[in-house]
């Protein structure tokens, strides 16, 4: 994809650059001569939004609002570091995830004890606070007047309890975060996308989700922007894949999580499923699938595991 694409409205995709192209976004939204700026992505997608930016003939000055969907650090690492440097901007944040905006430490440790201190070099680099006297806390409801422009902030727990979808009504799009899942276009097939969902560590909850789901869905949005990746339409047939995997997983989740051979078992049944679907789809390149699902898979295996070790 190229660097910068224009999907319409005045909403541009940036690709954020994390780990690989293609996996992450960050979406410029632009009404007059101001942006507001949904998912940060790292450290080191700081430069590919000022360029965005300087492309459009604005700066970091002309950003109002930078707002990560929840504060898995794919989305937030850079909100405190891209606040610095946009002196007019606040951040809009869900309650449950401001206090980590405002002190990261428990962020960083976290992620440090999952990745190492090396690779949370290599995937984040730093994370910086961010003046808690700048931060918007928005609730489920809560109505932002974006010069005019009115964006509405749904709580969707399920992927994580920190997490809110953003509804842009002029446009009639939704900003998902992870809450819609993953899709990469890679695996498009005509107008044929696949789906499926994420289930990261630590707030796996399979009811919440498939509920966020619905509620997404009830907006009927003409696309929801994707942070991974990109902007889809949200045909019925989507939703269905997607409230199917949720099932799917917890199923797996449910029959393997506190076996011996937990992490392989879940990892390779869920590869499995995944592929047989594409495959199902007419994606041929099955070697190529693999490479782009593992990490995915990897990462929703170990909350899959989380979530049925850490039941209360």
């Amino acid at each position: 994809m190229q660097s910068v694409l224009d999907i319409g409205n005045g909403i541009s995709l940036l690709d954020a650059r994390y780990i690989q192209e293609d996996i992450a976004a960050v979406y410029l939204l632009r009404q007059a001569d101001e942006v507001a700026i949904i998912e940060t992505g790292t450290k080191y997608t700081l430069p590919h939004i000022e360029k965005a930016l300087n492309q459009q003939g604005l700066s970091f000055a002309d950003v109002a609002y930078v707002i990560p969907t929840h504060v898995h650090l794919d989305h937030a690492a850079g909100a405190g570091m891209l606040m610095d440097v946009c002196d007019n901007a606040k951040l809009v944040i869900h309650p449950y995830g401001a206090r980590h905006m405002i002190d990261p430490s428990k962020l960083i440790a976290g992620t440090i004890a999952v990745y190492g201190e090396e690779k949370f070099q290599q995937f984040y680099g730093e994370i910086v606070p961010v003046d808690g006297n700048r931060v918007i806390e928005a609730g489920d409801g809560f109505t932002l007047d974006f010069n005019g422009r009115i964006l509405e902030f749904l709580d969707t727990p399920g992927h994580a309890r920190h997490h809110f979808c953003v509804w842009d009504k002029l446009s009639q799009s939704m900003f998902t975060g992870d809450t819609f899942g993953l899709s990469y276009r890679e695996f498009d097939v005509g107008d044929a996308v696949f789906i499926f969902p994420t289930t990261t560590p630590v707030q796996f909850d399979p009811e919440a989700l498939i509920a966020s789901i619905e509620r997404i869905a009830s907006y009927q949005p003409k696309q929801v922007c994707l942070t991974h990746f990109g902007a889809i339409e949200p045909t019925p047939s989507v939703v269905a894949q997607l409230k199917e995997g949720v099932r799917y997983f917890s199923d797996l989740a449910r029959e393997y999580a506190n076996h011996a051979q937990a992490q392989t078992m879940i990892e390779s049944s869920m590869m499995d499923y995944l592929l047989q679907g594409l495959q199902n789809m007419g994606v041929k390149d099955r070697d190529f699938c693999e490479r782009k699902l593992k990490n995915d898979v990897a990462l929703n295996t170990q909350g899959l595991i989380y979530w049925q070790q850490n039941l209360s």
